[in-house]
């Protein structure tokens, strides 16, 4: 069911941005500061989070870190998530939200997650694109996407132009810093 709606989204992660569902309105400034004060939404928040992350065969390990890992379901999960890419569009509104929201914590640890997947162990082909492309600049801490940049790049195959990065960074993160040391 949460494969074939579409409206659902913009009411469990809400952003000031409109969506598909023309019912679903924006936040605004006074919501979100009123969400960042209410334990229930915020907990309804979480809930929502891991109801999809199992969706897409992703597991929360640790609430305080975000850390996340493949659920026991990953397989069946990939193929769908590599099969219908409008998924792609979901998380980069999750990872927004999160920022959004109060849960700024959990959006490296979900990134880095699919730049793994993606990049270092050659799944979900159909989400790299996304991955990079948005997921990566939803990440509000500047030091842990820069960080996730870095990772990005030293998993990128040779010969393929690297485009997320200044050439200036990129030749400083090839001469100095050991793969094992940067992160």
């Amino acid at each position: 069911m949460l494969e074939s709606v579409h409206s659902y989204i913009q009411w469990l992660f809400p952003l000031q941005e409109p969506g598909v569902n023309s019912e679903a309105s924006t936040l605004t400034k006074e919501e979100i500061r009123e969400f960042c004060h209410n334990d229930l939404a915020k907990k309804n928040l979480l809930e929502s989070y891991k109801l999809m992350l199992d969706f897409y065969g992703i597991e929360l390990c640790d609430e305080k870190t975000g850390e996340v890992k493949r659920a026991q379901n990953c397989i069946d999960r990939f193929i769908n998530l590599n099969r219908n890419t409008h998924n792609n569009l979901r998380i980069t509104r999750i990872l927004k939200c999160l920022g959004t929201l109060g849960f700024p914590h959990f959006q490296a640890p979900l990134v880095r997650f699919f730049l793994e997947e993606t990049l270092a162990n050659e799944e979900l082909p159909r989400v790299k694109d996304s991955v990079l492309n948005y997921f990566l600049f939803t990440v509000l801490d500047k030091k842990q996407r820069r960080s996730l940049l870095q990772f990005a790049y030293l998993k990128s195959h040779e010969g393929v132009e690297f485009v997320w990065c200044p050439i200036k960074i990129q030749r400083k993160w090839a001469n100095k810093v050991p793969e094992h040391e940067a992160f």
